[in-house]
């Protein structure tokens, strides 16, 4: 069997994944051809992490490439897959680019960040004809595939409305807040970088499309004034030598394992800061969001994020024609590329699922479980992507091009609602949109 040829391009914290898994367990089925980034220092990092596995004596086994010879990476080490890890705001250049080389494309979310960019992806598509996978892992988190499969099985009906509000806490909710994610130019906000894996689950969940979003959205929290009523006065614009650093509650350590080697000693070579002061009046994105969003097939969903809270997690509500659904998680928080930072571990005891039926009973439903980053989805995700046989999937979970464009366009019409204080209708946006392959649902 030939392996398939990978070449990454992003060697920020989420492509250790990818990486990882060719160098490790799926290194039988693909090999890790190449890495490019805008880092010389990453670069290096990253060959001698996934290389020295099997090359210990070599770092520079693995070929690396500047951002800036991108072409020349496809053209030497001919990879059959690009896998795009870089900042949001370019992965629409690195995705079309790497078909318009002959390559077929592997993204992490979101897919884009906003509608023209959405619309340059589907044009290359069309003219290319290669193949593009968006990474939704939480799609294969057990207790989210369970979900899933409870709502196809009719217990609960056809949906007719939902209330999902996801809560963010004060660690890794605030680590939004340090990074280049706190600029809509790099990440399209909260609404597109996070709430791309909310809205792609109640997409899938129901086999739906959005509509039509009116959305309202501020910072409240992460504003100067907060830090001034903690006292935090003396602030810098970043927490290595900031003077407060003591008695400040989100002081981020760069020093600490792991957020060291990747980027205080990579500072050097692109002035990357990644501890900016989560107070600071250069941030643009909000803290405080909530949506309605109208879906094709009728429902409607009342949503919220909240990037401050106690707490990390989620609660979802579904009601149908046949009764209620409400699952709760509760998940591990974390700081992106922190030495042993869990990602998303979902928290067994604080994540529950019952069902409500009409005129009957409620009662509660075990929770499927798994281990790994995502509530076990990453694990499962990968399996999909890397495995060459792949097993029939009646939940269809495997994520592509349609998939990555109605999720973000949740978003991207809500940063317009936003704006104008005006509803969106999504179709308009971008048009020609093909629906996903969805599942078939309960109609009664």
């Amino acid at each position: 069997m030939q392996k398939k040829r990978y070449a990454i391009v992003g060697c920020g914290g989420r492509h250790r994944m990818y990486a990882g898994a060719l160098v490790g367990d799926f290194a039988d089925y693909g090999e890790l051809a190449a890495l490019c980034d805008n880092n010389q220092g990453r670069l290096r990092l990253s060959a001698g992490e996934h290389g020295a596995r099997e090359h210990a004596a070599d770092e520079d086994w693995l070929p690396l490439y500047p951002e800036s010879d991108f072409d020349r990476m496809i053209r030497e080490q001919r990879p059959d897959v690009v896998i795009v890890t870089t900042k949001d705001a370019f992965h629409d250049r690195y995705i079309i680019r790497a078909m318009e080389l002959g390559c077929d494309v592997i993204t992490e979310k979101p897919m884009t960040i906003d509608e023209k960019k959405c619309a340059a992806i589907f044009d290359a598509l069309k003219k290319t004809g290669r193949r593009l996978r968006v990474t939704f892992n939480y799609r294969y988190s057990p207790p989210r595939t369970q979900i899933k499969d409870l709502l196809m099985s009719g217990v609960i009906g056809r949906i007719l409305s939902v209330d999902f509000h996801w809560l963010l806490d004060t660690r890794h909710g605030a680590d939004y807040f340090r990074r280049w994610h706190r600029n809509k130019e790099n990440s399209g906000g909260l609404m597109v970088h996070k709430a791309t894996h909310h809205f792609d689950l109640i997409n899938w969940w129901m086999a739906d499309t959005p509509q039509t979003v009116c959305a309202s959205g501020t910072r409240r929290f992460y504003v100067p004034e907060t830090a001034e009523r903690y006292g935090l006065t003396r602030r810098s614009e970043r927490c290595l030598d900031c003077p407060e650093k003591e008695k400040c509650r989100f002081y981020l350590d760069i020093t600490q394992p792991g957020l060291k080697e990747l980027y205080r000693d990579c500072e050097e070579y692109d002035g990357y800061l990644r501890d900016r002061c989560v107070f600071s009046p250069a941030i643009d994105i909000e803290d405080t969001m909530n949506l309605v969003v109208h879906y094709r097939k009728g429902p409607r969903m009342s949503y919220s994020l909240n990037a401050f809270c106690p707490k990390e997690g989620y609660v979802v509500s579904f009601n149908g024609t046949r009764g209620r659904l409400e699952h709760t998680t509760l998940e591990t928080s974390y700081v992106s590329g922190s030495a042993g930072s869990k990602v998303h571990e979902t928290i067994r005891q604080g994540t529950t699922i019952w069902v409500f039926p009409h005129f009957a009973e409620p009662y509660p439903v075990e929770v499927w479980t798994g281990e790994g980053g995502h509530g076990g989805g990453d694990k499962v995700l990968l399996e999909d992507l890397f495995l060459p046989e792949k097993k029939p999937d009646k939940y269809k979970r495997a994520a592509g091009p349609a998939d990555g464009a109605w999720s973000i366009l949740t978003g991207v019409a809500a940063n317009r609602s936003m704006d104008s204080g005006a509803p969106v209708c999504v179709p308009d946006l971008v048009t020609d949109l093909p629906e996903p392959d969805y599942t078939d649902m309960p109609e009664w």
